[in-house]
């Protein structure tokens, strides 16, 4: 797919095959959520005259009206699920990449948490997993949603901490050490360096930057200083500022890691952002061959290729990550 017309001409016929199928889903929906809500009054009536207490009788009629609602929901829930992996997949597909509505395994999920680009999480939620090469360079990007439990007198409960993308790109070459780029946390500065110095068990050095609008918004920590300003060249603070805006998220940040298994001779680099939830189908009481759910999938699809150009573009195009890696540190 070149553009968005050429997307349009090829999942319009998929969708307008399926729309029989979503009014049918929504009719029974709105029906059985009709038929629901009466069905609770009618039970509450009953059970109030039958004597039990009313917080009772009021509980049973909403998990009464739930199931049915639940039960007429359920084509339209399946149908949403059908759309997105079939959308999804074709789509994935035209901008060469592939496509799994979840991780088998979520890439370097740990090694993400133990750098701190992600906070702690009781409970973990993967999806929509994006994989390809491009410039030589193996590309990993999937969705997580982690909350944290949360206790007061009376319950537990969960609180978002991060839903967002979490980003792992492979090189043709070995990083040496960890170069860590995190935010900027102005006051706590001093306490975020003492921290890093003793930050999963390797002593970390906080790296001077010499670009002052990169300063600003993210601190550098680093095992090695050379590496450190080797790996940081101008042009990769740069894509890393203009990757923040490509994903309209917030709290980009990173590390360039030493590979686990050395003699693979791949180094990598792990980056996480908050951008909310992505790569859904839209509202299933919208037709669905309309455009604009295509044109809104269509540009989270250019998303992906821009963070891959943005990242990964060679030294002929401009410089990235893949120059600052691979490229001689001498004829840099």
């Amino acid at each position: 797919m070149k553009d968005l017309d050429s997307a349009m001409a090829e999942l319009g016929p998929w969708l307008s095959e399926k729309e029989a199928r979503r009014k049918a889903a929504v009719s029974r929906f709105m029906k059985g959520t009709a038929g629901a809500l009466g069905a609770a009054l009618v039970l509450g009536a009953i059970l109030g005259l039958s004597g039990l207490p009313a917080p009772v009788a009021g509980i049973a009629s909403v998990a009464a009206a739930l199931l049915i609602m639940a039960w007429a929901g359920h084509p339209m829930t399946q149908l949403h699920k059908d759309v997105k992996l079939g959308l999804n997949t074709r789509m994935a597909e035209a901008f060469g990449l592939s496509y799994a509505p979840k991780p088998a395994s979520p890439a370097r999920f740990d090694a993400f948490r133990s750098h701190g680009l992600i906070p702690h999480s009781d409970k973990r939620a993967f999806e929509d997993h994006f994989s390809g090469e491009a410039h030589g360079a193996d590309f990993e990007l999937y969705e997580a949603h982690l909350q944290q439990r949360r206790r007061s007198r009376k319950r537990t409960y969960y609180v978002t901490v991060f839903r967002g993308v979490l980003i792992r790109i492979t090189f043709p070459r070995t990083v040496e050490g960890v170069t860590l780029v995190t935010r900027d946390k102005g006051l706590f500065n001093g306490l975020e360096a003492f921290s890093r110095r003793h930050f999963s068990g390797r002593s970390l050095e906080r790296i001077g930057l010499v670009d002052l609008r990169f300063s600003r918004l993210f601190e550098v920590y680093g095992t090695d200083q050379v590496m450190a300003r080797y790996l940081l060249t101008p042009s990769f603070m740069e894509r890393l500022l203009r990757l923040e805006e490509i994903l309209k998220g917030k709290n980009v940040r990173c590390v360039f890691d030493e590979d686990l298994v050395p003699e693979s001779g791949r180094g990598e680099l792990l980056i996480a952002a908050q951008t909310g939830n992505k790569f859904e189908p839209g509202s299933m009481f919208a037709p669905l061959d309309d455009r604009s759910r295509i044109a809104r999938l269509y540009a989270e699809f250019e998303l992906i290729e821009d963070i891959m150009h943005t990242v990964l573009q060679p030294p002929a195009e401009g410089g990235g990550v893949g120059a600052s890696v691979v490229a001689d540190p001498e004829s840099t």
